[in-house]
């Protein structure tokens, strides 16, 4: 019975103090938000282990493509067929299958066009009136038969109702179609047609009908394309055709099969010094850009073959006129790739494309070293319309681009070919688990870079694209992270790279320590390489791999949009006497929590820093800690070094009353 007294009188002690400071109107903070049972992650299975890896049963269908096209300048169109062989190794049987038509985004029947605000446009969809696919002859075949299948179309989704099903666990089929397109000058930002003084340059992709994915937690993914949300594919090996007038050189995603069909003996001799080469080589100069002796005579058209194995997408570029370069690639285990860069003459300019190959070169061999060894043969980095998109091995980015920004668009996109390129996240559904990410990544690339050339260049940082360390902004917005891509207002999906990149920045920095932070992520990005992880198999990864649960950290930041608010708001001496030690008390305003960092300065000048862990608001929104001082206190500051998404930093400085 004592015992059950001093544990109602601790509690009812706890609680009439915990109303006491909710009651004053300024702490909204409960710690039964994020202390207790009610969020949980998924729990293991043999398909995704508890560990946050893929379990002795995971699976994953495979999605192979032989596609031949032509490009028609005539009429700015892309025509041809392809082949897609598509395995099942799924413990389910497959009554149909669903494909995505990502060009019909530009169909002026389109679900984007409608639910396009006006005035807006933000992906220009609008004012194509012949846009998306012209689809003809589609035809399955199934166990040795072949017979023409009656695609049902839906906005960018085609289901092809099989006369049998599919069996689990490895049976196939093949399905064939033809398809056409108007290539649209702005294809939502991704890809399209920039015009320049020697000619157009097209930036190809989203070009090809692909399968949707059908994996173990949704099952078929026939999220609509709307314009954020970008792709969730398969993976699979890739022959791809591509036609074109001869005077145009095509560069594409993979390796180039047929080289002494479509360059000539001297552009050949180049590549061959540039693959053994640490600096920028010159294969096609800017004099000698529009030569007809830089392509093989006597044909009209030429026909590129490229080949790419174990990818889940491919892109590519053609255009005549343009400046071509490329260097060696560095990879751990000792292998050598190729970084080709191909823009045209307005972007030349040692502060501007000219060292592209040198930025595309640096980031893989950062990120190979840091993540994981790039993969493939070669990487493009082409110059053109677009913004900046990426697909395996070939990265759009804007040809006006110059100096800093340029170096951190480059860094940004090739950076997509971990995540999720090699990671194979649903970006369609979770657009921070690639964009978020892949910034991440890209903030050590920029530190690491040529000493630190652009580690603290004022030219991207004042940019809400790479506004990472300034919080202030993302901090603000209402939609949280977890928000499926295309229900993330246009003026806040920002915060996907952001806060997100500044969330893993203060788990690697503040929370966990960088080198078990460092290690969790690497194991992260091995474990899930080629395979396709949900944010749950990143968080359970990261908590088993780190040694921490981190559940309180994921609820908050990525399921809400709470703020923090940390304060000082009292200080005393045990006794009165400073040399008995300091009592401080801290508060937590907000509802989000984090690590406290209290810098203390004493008089006499001894200064010193703690740090608190999360486990302090476990119980409350108030702590108090001794402090051992010897003299009384000056001044204490919380987050000294602005590391933490403080909203009021007016509160975080006590000084002693004069």
């Amino acid at each position: 019975m004592k015992s059950l007294c001093l544990i109602n009188i601790t509690l009812f002690c706890y609680c009439n103090v915990f109303a006491q400071v909710k009651g004053m109107g300024e702490v909204v903070y409960d710690p039964h938000e994020l202390f207790t049972q009610e969020f949980h992650l998924p729990a293991g299975n043999a398909f995704r282990s508890a560990k946050g890896v893929p379990g002795p049963l995971y699976w994953q269908n495979k999605s192979s493509y032989l596609i031949h096209a032509t490009l028609s300048e005539k009429d700015t169109s892309l025509s041809g067929d392809v082949t897609i062989t598509y395995t099942n190794n799924s413990p389910d049987p497959l009554e149909y299958v669903w494909l995505q038509l990502d060009q019909n985004i530009f169909n002026p029947s389109s679900r984007s066009v409608a639910a396009t605000r006006y005035p807006g446009d933000y992906f220009a969809v609008l004012g194509n009136p012949e846009g998306g696919y012209t689809i003809q002859s589609v035809s399955v075949t199934q166990h040795g038969k072949t017979y023409t299948a009656q695609p049902v179309i839906t906005d960018t989704r085609m289901q092809l109702r099989l006369r049998q099903p599919m069996m689990p666990k490895g049976d196939r089929i093949s399905i064939k179609m033809n398809f056409r397109f108007i290539i649209p000058r702005d294809g939502a930002g991704r890809f399209g047609r920039q015009y320049t003084q020697n000619g157009v340059i097209y930036q190809i992709a989203q070009w090809y009908p692909r399968m949707c994915v059908y994996d173990d937690v949704e099952g078929w993914n026939t999220l609509p394309y709307m314009g954020l949300g970008e792709f969730y594919c398969d993976y699979g090996h890739y022959d791809y055709y591509i036609t074109a007038p001869a005077a145009m050189i095509v560069y594409g995603s993979g390796d180039l099969q047929n080289p002494t069909e479509v360059l000539t003996p001297t552009t050949l001799k180049r590549l061959a010094k540039a693959a053994g080469s640490d600096t920028t080589v010159t294969i096609i100069g800017a004099e000698e850009a529009m030569l007809a002796s830089t392509r093989p005579a006597g044909k009209e058209n030429l026909t590129w073959h490229f080949s790419m194995e174990n990818s889940r997408d491919v892109g590519w570029v053609a255009g005549k006129g343009m400046i071509w370069d490329a260097a060696k690639i560095n990879l751990p285990s000792g292998r050598k790739a190729m970084a080709m860069s191909a823009y045209p003459l307005e972007s030349r300019g040692d502060t501007a494309w000219s060292r592209s190959t040198e930025y595309l070169k640096a980031s893989i061999e950062i990120y190979s070293k840091n993540f994981y060894e790039y993969p493939w043969n070669n990487a493009v980095s082409s110059a053109g319309i677009t913004g900046g998109m990426e697909y395996p091995g070939m990265i759009f980015n804007n040809y006006k681009e110059t100096r800093a920004s340029l170096w951190f668009l480059i860094s940004h996109e090739i950076g997509h070919n971990w995540y999720p390129m090699i990671v194979g996240s649903n970006e369609r559904r979770y657009m921070w688990q690639d964009e978020g990410f892949n910034t991440y990544i890209n903030f050590i690339a920029n530190d690491l870079f040529h000493h630190g050339e652009y580690a603290e260049d004022p030219s991207y940082h004042d940019k809400d694209f790479f506004a990472s360390r300034d919080y202030m902004q993302f901090m603000q917005y209402k939609d949280p992270l977890m928000a499926v891509s295309d229900a993330m207002d246009e003026s806040e999906h920002f915060q996907f790279y952001g806060k997100t990149a500044y969330g893993l920045n203060l788990l690697r920095t503040v929370v966990v320590g960088k080198e078990r932070f460092d290690y969790a992520f690497r194991k992260y990005t091995e474990a899930w390489a080629f395979k396709h992880p949900t944010p749950y198999d990143f968080f359970h990864c990261i908590n088993n791999a780190a040694g921490e649960d981190l559940n309180w950290f994921w609820k908050e930041w990525f399921f809400t949009t709470w703020k923090l608010d940390q304060s000082v708001t009292h200080v005393s001496y045990i006794d009165d006497d400073p040399a008995k030690g300091a009592l401080i008390t801290l508060t937590n305003n907000g509802k989000m929590i984090l690590p406290v960092i209290v810098k203390v300065i004493e008089h006499g000048g001894h200064a010193s820093t703690v740090q608190l862990p999360v486990e302090i608001w476990q119980r409350g929104g108030t702590w108090t800690f001794k402090y051992p001082s010897k003299n009384k206190i000056a001044t204490i500051l919380l987050d000294p070094e602005n590391q933490l998404p403080d909203m009021d930093r007016g509160n975080n400085l006590w000084k002693e009353s004069e």
